[in-house]
């Protein structure tokens, strides 16, 4: 029995047609190249404004752990690299939660580098550490784009409490259904957490799409099935599946979150597209394990980190990608709509470098 269904009175657009294409096209070029919707985009060119403010945003967030490898990085423009400049390097990019096996890595290779005479000075390993972490942030045969190119695509996302999961989910509504013109469903399968469904309904109706919605402490996988039957009937393009918050530590919770997962590829074919883990910037080293849990449980695809303007470090992103090989999709990086963003590799190393 299908679910709660909000309607909004939004016109049904073609399933990704040519002239859903063309709205992506008009978007900013950040998000139209993180959209794979199964066919070639010519992005518009992104203007410098629109550039310089995201990176701006990013620099504030990670402004002290910038500081801090920039004086270490500064103090060897007079003189030679040596023994110490890799010790305090290794101390602080540790400190900035990128990870002791990836700093590990990180170090190796540049002094590698050094020693073969193509890292000189201060200055050109600052240029080559930019490169370096942004190739860590994008792992081996990992994509940072969305994969919509299915009919529907679904995306499932998970994460404990107060990561920001359902504001993610909001947000990424928004731009899916108002900037990119994409026929967009939700499925409010949180049903244990106290006004969840309501805060995610909210969110649906600033996006101008449906949501099915079930009974409170209700069955998620019911919520789910319904999501499924309701994005097929309306022919939508993109469902996205909420889920209860819960520890990952918590392995009959983790058990029900497999459940759900299993009822998608029921459902549809190849689906979820897409799983994302929200996890937030602050919490350092324990959004790694809270990342390893979840993608031991539903096959995590990529990782949406919140809170980047809140955070001193960051540098977990690169801990994520470097230890789990899962890359980075999305970030938050404040408050208002605008400030969920594809996540760029290398404008996240400059950032937390400095230039």
């Amino acid at each position: 029995m299908l679910g709660v269904v909000l309607r909004t009175g939004r016109k049904q657009p073609d399933p990704v047609d040519a002239s859903s294409l063309r709205r992506v096209k008009q978007m900013d070029s950040e998000w139209s190249r993180a959209l794979d919707l199964g066919a070639d985009l010519e992005s518009e060119v992104e203007t410098a404004e629109q550039k310089q403010g995201v990176f701006a945003k990013l620099r504030q967030g990670l402004g002290r752990t910038r500081q801090a490898l920039s004086a270490e990085l500064g103090a060897s423009f007079g003189g030679a690299i040596d023994s110490a400049t890799w010790e305090s390097l290794e101390e602080l990019l540790v400190l900035a939660d990128v990870g002791v096996p990836t700093t590990v890595r990180v170090i190796e290779q540049l002094e590698h580098e050094t020693e073969a005479g193509s890292i000189t000075d201060g200055e050109g390993l600052r240029q080559r550490l930019i490169e370096v972490l942004a190739e860590v942030a994008q792992p081996d045969g990992s994509t940072s784009r969305l994969d919509l190119s299915s009919h529907p695509s679904v995306v499932m996302v998970v994460g404990v409490n107060g990561t920001g999961k359902t504001t993610s989910i909001g947000k990424l509504a928004h731009v899916l259904s108002r900037e990119a013109g994409l026929e967009v469903v939700l499925a409010a399968a949180d049903t244990y957490r106290a006004a969840a469904v309501e805060q995610l309904t909210e969110w649906a109706e600033r996006a101008g799409c449906d949501i099915v919605k079930g009974a409170d402490g209700g069955d998620p996988g019911a919520v789910v099935f319904d999501g499924v039957a309701a994005a097929e009937a309306r022919d939508a393009d993109v469902l996205i599946c909420d889920t209860a918050g819960r520890l990952h530590t918590d392995s009959d919770l983790m058990a029900e979150l497999t459940k759900v997962r299993r009822v998608i590829a029921d459902r549809v074919a190849g689906a979820p597209q897409e799983t994302l883990v929200v996890i937030d910037a602050t919490t350092g080293q324990n959004g790694v394990r809270q990342a390893k849990e979840f993608a031991d449980a539903v096959e995590v695809t990529g990782v949406v980190l919140t809170k980047l303007d809140g955070s001193s470090k960051g540098g977990v992103a690169l801990a994520v990608a470097g230890e789990l090989g899962i890359p980075v999709k999305l970030v938050g990086i404040g408050e208002s709509l605008e400030d969920l963003r594809p996540f760029d590799p290398l404008e996240f190393s400059r950032a937390l470098v400095g230039e």
